[in-house]
């Protein structure tokens, strides 16, 4: 492999704190990076060039592809159908295929191709009319309806288990959604997948995800399940990413209900369930997209040691600037890392930040991470905005 001097530009649609810490990974390999973005002084803008611009502007977006060498995405809500458009126009490479995007981002035609492919998921049905909610309530004794389209963070899932519930809730995710049998399940866990040339796969250890209010709190690796289960795990997840088109990173969050393996959703981009690779891995999930998307080898996906995640939340009401205290606790504890994403307002519940712990003493990657996972919680709650 040869690499031109100066090295490619990768451009990323989202400059959020997946943007800043994909250029961040990028910097070391001589990588540029250029994010579109509508928000000023975005988070990727402190480590790479910014436009600002929506991510559905036809000229931003082309004026990135223009800037770069390939394209790629960093959030769910830039356009698929506009991406493929810029591609065609510009003949500037998108990665993941915008038809990924497309079927990712509705959670309707996903579980689909998921189910079309015999992919294990939860039991669904189709819900885009308060008949249709109502039924699903009672076919499956309770359900979990999703927003085809725009949900992250919780936000546009609602369980529902009265039919006569069903109407408003439809309405509260917007009127079209997925009906999900609700779970008994034991755990969630996820994995980062990934797609380079030739269709080459890799899969990084399997995760255990902890969620709270539907937020994602944090995660440990390895997670707190027998081996059997890790490697029905790893199967599912290689099985999704051959479903998929295109080069990069893909987040696959998972149910473990009694140890059999559902899948929940896919990200077609790095994901807050494999923060912990930045440190606890041979390579992070940020280095690993740039290199995928950019056709680039693969790195190595082996975990270096127990590793667990904790992330840092808002809880200011005030959207203004906090002050964040605690700082030198975390920095003072061996084996412990801090991420601040660069976010001016600390919302309550927004991801400001993340801490991880590495456990240097442990005797081996698989050995049991729950004391790495405690002192990452106590770090997380040393931390104060004032």
């Amino acid at each position: 492999m040869s690499v031109t001097l100066p090295g490619p530009t990768l451009g990323v649609v989202g400059g959020g704190q997946l943007g800043r810490m994909l250029a961040e990974a990028a910097s070391p390999l001589g990588v540029d990076v250029v994010v579109l973005d509508p928000t000023p002084d975005c988070p990727a803008a402190r480590v790479a060039d910014q436009i600002e611009g929506e991510l559905d502007d036809p000229d931003a977006v082309r004026e990135l592809a223009e800037r770069a060498d390939v394209l790629t995405f960093e959030i769910e809500t830039a356009d698929p159908e506009l991406l493929a458009e810029v591609r065609a126009e510009t003949g500037t490479p998108v990665h993941p295929d915008p038809e990924t995007l497309a079927v990712t981002g509705d959670k309707l035609r996903e579980k689909e191709m998921l189910a079309g492919a015999d992919i294990p998921v939860p039991e669904f049905v189709p819900a885009g009319s308060p008949a249709a909610a109502e039924n699903a309530v009672d076919r499956f004794g309770g359900t979990m309806l999703k927003a085809r389209e725009g949900g992250y963070d919780g936000r546009g899932n609602e369980p529902v288990t009265d039919p006569d519930a069903a109407e408003r809730t439809l309405a509260t995710v917007g009127g079209d959604a997925v009906a999900e049998e609700l779970l008994d399940f034991d755990r969630e866990l996820a994995a980062i997948g990934v797609r380079g040339t030739d269709d080459e796969t890799r899969v990084f250890p399997i995760t255990e995800t902890i969620h709270r209010e539907e937020i994602l709190r944090g995660t440990v690796s390895p997670p707190r399940v027998d081996d059997a289960t890790r490697e029905r795990a790893r199967d599912v997840v290689t099985d999704v990413l051959a479903e998929l088109d295109g080069r990069g990173v893909f987040g696959v969050e998972l149910f473990d209900v009694d140890g059999e393996i559902l899948v929940n959703e896919i990200a077609p981009r790095p994901h807050n369930s494999g923060h912990w690779t930045i440190e606890g891995a041979a390579t992070s999930q940020f280095e690993q997209h740039v290199r995928a998307v950019l056709g680039w080898p693969l790195g190595p996906v082996e975990r270096a040691a127990p590793t667990a995640s904790s992330n840092v939340l808002g809880d200011v009401q005030a959207p203004e600037e906090a002050t964040l205290s605690g700082v030198e606790t975390v920095l003072d504890a061996p084996d412990a890392s801090l991420h601040w994403y660069g976010k001016r307002e600390a919302r309550p519940l927004r991801k400001m930040g993340h801490v991880t712990v590495v456990d240097s003493e442990a005797n081996g990657p698989d050995e049991n991470a729950e004391r790495a996972l405690e002192t990452a919680e106590q770090l997380r709650d040393s931390l104060t905005f004032q």
